[in-house]
């Protein structure tokens, strides 16, 4: 697996690069036949230390874990418990999914798109404001998967996201699910409309 440390604003140890790939190797290899990448990010904010772990364990699987501590060691420690806790939760769907992504077709493709925020705004002739033209500032191509409800559920908490696109294996149809501001779960579902 590619493991890349990086810090922001903060110099990494070699005994601190040695513990993440070590533990990170330790991990994927109890949960994963095969995962192919991770980023994981330092920084310091005030008085401690953050830690981003981002794992791209399989097509289509990445998972994320965040922690925060006085230490870098301590950061690293939480956010890779965060993972570990997610895929010990999963753990038997996981391997479920793996089994049954065998056989499935391809995902299809997408992209996302980071607009800036609008912070002017044109008046036009009758006097309503109209927002000027958004500006693209980040672009990445995804993969919208064929899942269960449950399972998009699972791989939504998995990569710590706010919203999934995903097409649904029981009706074919794209769906979207995104967690609500009280926690819980929104699901989008054309089909249900009648």
């Amino acid at each position: 697996m590619q493991i890349n440390v990086s810090g922001k604003q903060v110099d990494l140890s070699d005994s601190l690069r040695t513990r993440v790939a070590d533990s990170l190797d330790g991990i994927a290899n109890k949960y994963f036949d095969q995962a192919m990448e991770a980023h994981v990010t330092f920084s310091r904010a005030r008085s401690f230390f953050t830690c981003d772990i981002n794992l791209h364990a399989g097509r289509g699987l990445t998972l994320r874990g965040e922690g925060e501590a006085a230490d870098a060691h301590a950061a690293f420690d939480d956010a890779a418990e965060h993972i570990a806790t997610r895929l010990r939760r999963y753990r038997r769907r996981l391997n479920d999914h793996h089994r049954e992504q065998a056989g499935r077709e391809r995902p299809q493709k997408g992209r996302t798109v980071v607009l800036a925020a609008e912070t002017e705004e044109t008046s036009t002739a009758n006097g309503h404001a109209v927002p000027q033209h958004a500006t693209i500032i980040a672009e990445t191509h995804i993969e919208i998967a064929r899942l269960t409800v449950s399972d998009a559920v699972m791989r939504m908490d998995l990569a710590d996201q706010k919203v999934l696109m995903f097409r649904n294996s029981g009706t074919g149809e794209l769906n979207v699910i995104y967690r609500r501001v009280d926690g819980n779960i929104g699901w989008i579902d054309p089909a249900l409309g009648g």
